[in-house]
C-alpha cells in the first residue's frame, strides 16, 4: 500500500502565505475531497504538491511512501507516482494526443529502453474503449480547440495511461455541463482501485454525487478545519460555508 503524507505544510506565493500548517494523509485506494470557498488555498495545495515552480513550500514536508519529494522537480514527482489534473489544461497545438502520451510513457522508462509501438497502441486503445473515448481522439492536438468536457476527458485518459499512485484533481468539475461531468466521473470511477489514491478539489457537492469520496475535508484560510464523510458535503451544499465560519469564530472566541 502506498501513502502520500502531507505534514505541517506551509506554502507561499511570493511573500503571501496561502497554505498554513496543513496536514493530511492519503492512502492508496482512498478518495479524499477537499471543499471550500474561493481563495482558501485548495488549488495552491495541489500545485505545490505537484511541484509547480510558482508555489514555494516554506516549511513542512510531503512524503511519498516515506520519502520526501520536496527536493524533486515536477517531472521527478510525476515519475515517482504523482499526477495533477489541471483546472484549466494547457493547449499544445501540433502535438497529437497519441504522440504526447507516447512521449510521457517513454520518459518513465529506463535510459536506453524503447517503448514498443504496437503494445503501446494496443494499451492506448484499450484505455480509450474503457473510458468510452472515440479512437479518432488520438490524432487531435492536445486540448487544441477542445470543449471543456473534452479537455477533462483528455486529462482522464492521461491518468489512465500513466497509472499514477496518487491523482490530484484540481476542480475537475469546473466548466462542465451535467453530461460532461458524468462522463468524467465515469472515467474516474472506472480507474478506482486499491492501487490509486485520489485527492479531489471542488467547490460543489454535485461532483461527489458521481464520485463518492471516502473522506471530505473543509479548507478555510489555508487549513483543513473540518473532516467527515459524504454527509459533510451534503451539509455544505444545503447550508453553505457560513456555518463553518461561525463555528471557527466561536472556537477561537
Amino acid at each position: 500500500m502506498s501513502q502520500l503524507e502531507i505534514t505541517n505544510l506551509h506554502v507561499a506565493i511570493g511573500e503571501k502565505e496561502i497554505v498554513k500548517d496543513l496536514s493530511l494523509t492519503i492512502r492508496s485506494g482512498e478518495v479524499h475531497a477537499i471543499m471550500g470557498p474561493n481563495g482558501t488555498g485548495k488549488s495552491t495545495l495541489s500545485k505545490a504538491i505537484a511541484g509547480h515552480p510558482d508555489y514555494t513550500i516554506t516549511s513542512g514536508d510531503v512524503r511519498l511512501d516515506g520519502k520526501s519529494i520536496l527536493d524533486q522537480e515536477a517531472d521527478e514527482r510525476a515519475r515517482a507516482g504523482l499526477f495533477l489534473a489541471f483546472q484549466y489544461p494547457s493547449e499544445i497545438p501540433g502535438v497529437s494526443i497519441a504522440n504526447f502520451l507516447r512521449a510521457a510513457q517513454q520518459a518513465r522508462m529506463a535510459e536506453g529502453e524503447e517503448l514498443d509501438a504496437s503494445a503501446y497502441y494496443k494499451r492506448l486503445y484499450s484505455k480509450m474503449d474503457l473510458l468510452k473515448i472515440d479512437r479518432k481522439f488520438t490524432s487531435r492536438s492536445v486540448n487544441d480547440g477542445f470543449s471543456g468536457g473534452e479537455k477533462k476527458r483528455c486529462e482522464i485518459l492521461q491518468m489512465a495511461m500513466l497509472e499514477p499512485k496518487f491523482a490530484l484533481m484540481d476542480e475537475t468539475d469546473s466548466g462542465l455541463d451535467i453530461d460532461a461531468l458524468r462522463i468524467v466521473a465515469d472515467g474516474v470511477n472506472t480507474m478506482r482501485s486499491p492501487n490509486l489514491g485520489v485527492l479531489m478539489i471542488t467547490h460543489y457537492q454535485r461532483l461527489l454525487d458521481y464520485i463518492v469520496p471516502d473522506h471530505v475535508h473543509v479548507m478555510w484560510d489555508g487549513q483543513i478545519v473540518k473532516t467527515g464523510d459524504k454527509s459533510l458535503a451534503l451539509e455544505l451544499e444545503a447550508k453553505g460555508y457560513d456555518w463553518v465560519k461561525k463555528e471557527l469564530a466561536a472556537a477561537t472566541g
